[in-house]
């Protein structure tokens, strides 16, 4: 179970007797808006009817959908856990850069633009690159060229996650991995596709996948790389093409990267 101050746990009796829920069903609501930053929530709570979404000031959706008594209830109760931990030391203090804590991004980021977090994912939007959580393992991406705004994921517990740019839907996966694990490739229909309307659309499907790409010092390491086939490589570099059409490679660290790659083979 989620640790609480003792602040923090005399609130959720408190809110756990007048709502008559368990203690655990408003623990998991209150870690859910605090994963959405204090303005949403997706949660999975059987006692508020199983999945849901909470949206402060907007759409409240239950899985009961026309039980309206139960989506006021949802929304009463999200809006008060999140002026809770607005104004509350609920959970124990985590330091910055760790995992758990409310600053969980490298502390090298500095401080985010837009932040938030749906089931066990969280993000972090920063210039020119996106940190994000998921179990506890933090990722880092170069966003390139891409002015990130919303965020969706899909749902049944899937951990594909997509923003949207000024070029359209552009799934996480594609982006240049810079540290970390990354997370699992959305599904194809999530991926930015070429348009004959906007060059600058495109689709880098798993470029760093077997490559790692550092953008900011323009570099493959190919070291601890597998050998590739022929036709691999050139898949890679075609990819590779379409970030230097589109502005975000130069000439010399495209030609680099190729020449990486083709000693792979």
């Amino acid at each position: 179970m989620q640790k609480l101050t003792d602040v923090g746990q005399t609130l959720v009796n408190n809110i756990s007797s007048r709502y008559g829920l368990s203690n655990d069903a408003v623990i998991h609501m209150l870690v859910a808006v605090n994963n959405g930053g204090g303005s949403m929530a997706q949660f999975c709570c059987p006692e508020l009817g199983g999945s849901g979404q909470w949206m402060r000031g907007g759409m409240t959706m239950v899985g009961d959908m026309f039980n309206h008594g139960l989506k006021a209830t949802v929304d009463n109760l999200c809006n008060e856990l999140a002026n809770v931990l607005a104004n509350n030391q609920v959970f124990p203090v985590v330091p910055a850069g760790t995992p758990g804590s409310n600053q969980w991004w490298p502390a090298h980021l500095g401080s985010p633009f837009s932040s938030g977090g749906q089931n066990n994912i969280r993000y972090a939007v920063f210039p020119n690159r996106l940190a994000v959580e998921l179990y506890g393992q933090v990722s880092v991406y170069d966003t390139l060229n891409h002015n990130i705004g919303g965020v969706s994921q899909q749902q049944g517990g899937d951990t594909s996650l997509t923003f949207s740019s000024q070029f359209g839907t552009i799934s996480v996966s594609s982006l240049p991995l810079l540290s970390g694990p990354g997370i699992a490739p959305a599904p194809q229909t999530n991926f930015a596709q070429v348009s004959s309307s906007n060059s600058n659309s495109y689709t880098a499907n798993n470029v760093n996948t077997d490559v790692s790409v550092d953008m900011a010092g323009g570099q493959i390491d190919a070291s601890n790389q597998p050998a590739m086939d022929v036709n691999t490589a050139l898949e890679y570099i075609g990819k590779l093409a379409q970030l230097r059409d589109s502005g975000a490679l130069t000439d010399e660290e495209f030609n680099a990267k190729k020449t990486e790659l083709l000693q792979r083979v």
